[in-house]
C-alpha cells in the first residue's frame, strides 16, 4: 500500500522508482562500496530494504541511527560486533538478515564473541560464510553518517576495516546510506588523502524528490488503493503544502485516509512534522543555539550572508564571520540548506514552514 507509513520492503509497493531501485541493485552487484544519498524522508530506506529482499546474495540491513541512540551517543566495537551477530541469529535489535536462513545459534559455522571479536574479526567471517554459502554478502549501514562516532577515532578503525575488506575480501561489500550528505562524503573520504578509503571506487546513487506530476499522481494512486474519490483541487493544494517528499505525501494521504478531511489531514502531517522536526532541532542546538537562529533567519526569507548575520547578531549577540561561515557549511552537508546564485534556501519545504512559523 502506497500510503502505508511504515518503510517498503517489496517493490510493488514502491512508487515510480525502477531506475533508482535498478541502479542500487547495480551498485550492490558490481561496486564493493555503494553510496544511496538524498534529503529526509525522500524513501532511501525503503528502496535500500526492498534492494536488499531482491539482492541474490546474503544482504545484513543495519539502521546506524538506532545503534548510535542505543550507545547513548556512540558506537563501540563491541556493539558493533554484537548486533551483527544478533543479526546473524535472527534476533537484530537495529537490523535484520536477507538471503539464508538461520540455522540454530551459528549461521554457517561463523561464531562471533563481542567482547573479543573486532569489526575485522566480523569482516573475516563474513568473508567465510561467503564462501561456504557460494553468496557474495552486503553490508548495509542507513543513516551511516552516525559511523563517525565508531571507536576513538571519528571511525577511522570502521573505516580501516572497510578499507581491508575492499582490498582482501572479495566476497564482502557495503552500502551507506545518508541524508545528511556532506556529513556522509566527509566521513566516507574517497576524495580525502588522509581516509582509509581514499582513492577506492565507489558507485553513488541520489534519490531525488519526486517533480509535481509524479507526486499529484502518487496520491492518486494512493487514494484509489484505499477506495477514496479525492477532488483534484486537494491533490494540487496538499503538493503545494508539501512539494515532492514522499515522507509527507504518504503522511498526508494515510491521515487522509483515517480522517476523511482534506484540512483534518493537512493539519495531522502538520503536527506530525512539527514533532519530528522539533527533535531534529533539538539535536542542533546541543551543538549550539545559533544553529536554530540560522535557520530561522533562512526560512523567513532572509537568504543573503550578511541578512543571516544581521539576524543572528540581532537575536543572539555577536557572531564572527568564521563561525557563521562554519555553521552555514554544517546545515548544508546535513542537508538543512543549499545554496544557490549567493542565496540560501531551505530544502524541504515543510520543514521550512515549520521553522517559520515556529
Amino acid at each position: 500500500m502506497l500510503f502505508d507509513p511504515r518503510p517498503k520492503e517489496r517493490r510493488e509497493e514502491i512508487f515510480d522508482r525502477e531506475k533508482e531501485l535498478e541502479s542500487i541493485l547495480n551498485g550492490i552487484n558490481e561496486y564493493p562500496i555503494s553510496l544511496i544519498i538524498g534529503i529526509r524522508r525522500v524513501g532511501k530506506s525503503s528502496l535500500l530494504k526492498v534492494a536488499l529482499n531482491e539482492y541474490s546474495g546474503i544482504g545484513i540491513y543495519i539502521d546506524t541511527r538506532r545503534l548510535y541512540s542505543a550507545g547513548s551517543g556512540s558506537i563501540s566495537s563491541a556493539v558493533l560486533v554484537d548486533e551483527i551477530n544478533r543479526i546473524l541469529l535472527g534476533k537484530g535489535r537495529v537490523g535484520f538478515l536477507r538471503g539464508i536462513k538461520v540455522d540454530g545459534v551459528s549461521l554457517a559455522g561463523l561464531h562471533l564473541r563481542p567482547r573479543e571479536s573486532t569489526w575485522v574479526d566480523v569482516l573475516d567471517g563474513l568473508e567465510g560464510l561467503g564462501r561456504k554459502t557460494g553468496k557474495k554478502v552486503v553490508v548495509a549501514f542507513d543513516e551511516a553518517q552516525y559511523l563517525r562516532f565508531f571507536g576513538s577515532r571519528g571511525g577511522k578503525d570502521f573505516l580501516t576495516g572497510v578499507a581491508y575488506a575492499y582490498d582482501s575480501l572479495p566476497d564482502v561489500s557495503f552500502v551507506f546510506t545518508g541524508s545528511e550528505v556532506g556529513l556522509l562524503h566527509d566521513f566516507v573520504g574517497i576524495d580525502d588523502y588522509s581516509s582509509p578509503l581514499y582513492g577506492r571506487i565507489s558507485e553513488e546513487i541520489e534519490i531525488r524528490p519526486f517533480p509535481r506530476e509524479l507526486s499529484e499522481e502518487f496520491l492518486r494512486r494512493g487514494f484509489e488503493e484505499v477506495g477514496l474519490k479525492v477532488p483534484e483541487d486537494e491533490i494540487r493544494k496538499a503538493v503545494d503544502e508539501l512539494d515532492g517528499i514522499p515522507g509527507w505525501l504518504v503522511e498526508f494521504g494515510f491521515k487522509y485516509w483515517k480522517k476523511g478531511s482534506f484540512e483534518k489531514a493537512i493539519e495531522a502531517t502538520m503536527d506530525r512534522a512539527k514533532a519530528m522536526i522539533r527533535e531534529e532541532l533539538f539535536e542542533l542546538e546541543k551543538r549550539s543555539p545559533r544553529y536554530a537562529l540560522i535557520l530561522k533567519a533562512i526560512s523567513i526569507g532572509l537568504s543573503r550572508w550578511s541578512q543571516i548575520k544581521d539576524y543572528v547578531e540581532a537575536k543572539g549577540g555577536p557572531i564572527t564571520n568564521a563561525r557563521l561561515n562554519s555553521i552555514l557549511v554544517n546545515l548544508e552537508k546535513m542537508s538543512w540548506i543549499k545554496k544557490e546564485n549567493g542565496r540560501y534556501q531551505m530544502i524541504d519545504p515543510v520543514v521550512e514552514k515549520v521553522i517559520k512559523e515556529g
